[in-house]
């Protein structure tokens, strides 16, 4: 079994949001470098890392603390949160990100998602949060009148 840790970025900081509430947020650490290192020496193999305010904005906010957590790290990573756009996964590959997730992306442009998986094969994917068994996009905020199920057959 694959055991994935997630650390969730707010402002620069290792936050939780409860039930995806932006007000709603609990401070776990304000070195997210630390955290990723005590997750690397605890055996990780693949650390999953989320730009919250990316996710609601929908622009990269915490590239400082993904650029420190690569740097502190040698463990894959991958990320999701606020990746919008082709220049900012190859802004992010080019940092050194071994897996970009699009959500809000795979459901509003699917013609970008192909373009980003063909140029950098096995290292996109296409991740889908649902609320309800609907698609949910933008940090949760909005739910769209696609059910998650026939997005994943697609």
């Amino acid at each position: 079994m694959l055991i994935i840790p997630a650390i969730d970025l707010k402002d620069g900081k290792c936050v939780r949001l409860l039930q995806g509430r932006a007000e709603d947020v609990t401070l776990y650490s304000d070195d997210p470098a630390a955290t990723a290192r005590r997750w690397a020496g605890s055996g990780a193999e693949l650390i999953h890392l989320v730009d919250l305010d990316g996710a609601f904005s929908g622009r990269q906010r915490n590239l400082d603390a993904i650029k420190s957590i690569r740097s502190a790290v040698d463990t894959p990573l991958e990320l999701g949160g606020g990746i919008r756009d082709m220049d900012t996964i190859g802004m992010l590959i080019d940092l050194g990100i071994d897996r970009i997730i699009l959500g809000t992306a795979a459901t509003e442009d699917p013609d970008m998602l192909q373009r980003a998986c063909q140029k950098y094969p096995g290292r996109v994917l296409a991740g889908i949060d649902a609320k309800d068994g609907m698609v949910a996009i933008k940090g949760w905020v909005e739910v769209t009148d696609h059910k998650a199920t026939e997005l994943a057959k697609a």
